[in-house]
Order: C-alpha cells, then structure tokens, then sequence
C-alpha cells in the first residue's frame, strides 16, 4: 500500500461520514413532511424484520402528511407498531387501507431541541472523520517505520491528511449551520 492509498482510504471515510451526517439530517422532523423519515423504520414482518421501503410505498399528498400504502394490506397493524416503536414521536392512522401520518407544526421548543440534535449529529460526524484520520495517520506510521515510505512522505502524506480532515470539517460546519436554519426558520 501506498501512502496515496492510504490517503484515498480516509477520503472515502471522511465521505461516508458526510453522507450519513446528510442522511441524518434528512430524517429529522422539520414540519414538512419527507419519505426519508421513515422508509428506513423498521417493521416486523412474515417473520423478520424489514426497513419499511421495503414493504410499502411511501408518499407526500399533502405537505404535512405522510402515505404508506403498504402492498400486503395485512400488514397495516405492524407498520403501523413499527412507526410507533421507532421513537420519531409519530402518531399513525390505519384506515384499513393505508396509514397516514400528519406531521404537528414545529413548537419553539421542539426547534431547540433540534438545533441540540443537529449540533449532537454533526459532533458524530466529526469524530467519525478524527477517527478515519488517527487510521489513516496510524498506517502512515507504520509503514514508515517499516521503512515503506521516507520521513519526508510521511510529514507530507500527514499534512495532506490534515489538510482534508479540515476541508471535511468546514463542510460539516456548513451543513450544520444550513440544517438549523432550516429549523430555525418559521
């Protein structure tokens, strides 16, 4: 392995460590309603259990409303226990045909409180990509002293590590900031 590789590796660790903090955020509850908060509940079903995308469809008639339209309708009951249980503090309602779900207004309170979460989210974030960097910066080492790479290309591949950990950082930063103006906006 190359110190380039070993470079590429943590990229793709400081990547991922985006997208499930861009993940994340989409599953909060703002007011609007978005499929994202959902699809990934798991239910339980013939036995096993199953992210709810899998077993229904899910859709936005109305801004504020939720439609699963789940394809077996006997399995409206454990959608909707699996909504329940999910701790999202969603109130279904089963017609016998499908399960909607209204999404309440956002409260003040409920606003700070996800601005809380939002700023506890990208913290995970950020020790994701400090942990992506102390592997990266571990191997780097390692093959110095195994004598794969000089000193001058580990100082060098260690600053080009550090120099993306802080490009990283300044896109969680935004992110972050862009999610609770969201929040915050009424």
């Amino acid at each position: 392995m190359t110190s380039d590789q070993v470079l590429s590796v943590a990229s793709q660790e400081f990547e991922k460590a985006v997208a499930h903090l861009k993940d994340e955020f989409n599953r909060l509850q703002l007011g609007r309603a978005n499929p994202s908060m959902v699809e990934n509940v798991h239910v339980e079903i013939y036995g096993a259990v199953q992210p709810l995308k899998a077993v229904a469809s899910i859709s936005v008639p109305e801004p504020r409303t939720l439609l699963i339209a789940p394809w077996d309708r006997s399995n409206l009951a454990a959608i909707e226990k699996g909504i329940v249980g999910s701790g999202l503090g969603l109130n279904p309602v089963n017609d016998g045909i499908v399960v909607r779900i209204n999404i309440p207004a956002l409260t003040e309170e409920r606003r700070k409180d996800l601005s809380k979460v939002v700023k506890k989210l990208a913290e995970e974030a950020r020790i994701g990509v400090r942990t992506a960097r102390q592997d990266g910066h571990n191997t780097l080492k390692t093959m110095e002293s195994k004598s794969e790479i000089t000193e001058d290309d580990l100082r060098g591949s260690i600053k080009k590590l550090q120099d993306k950990v802080d490009a990283i950082n300044v896109s969680i930063d935004d992110l972050s900031k862009k999610k609770e103006q969201d929040i915050m906006t009424v």
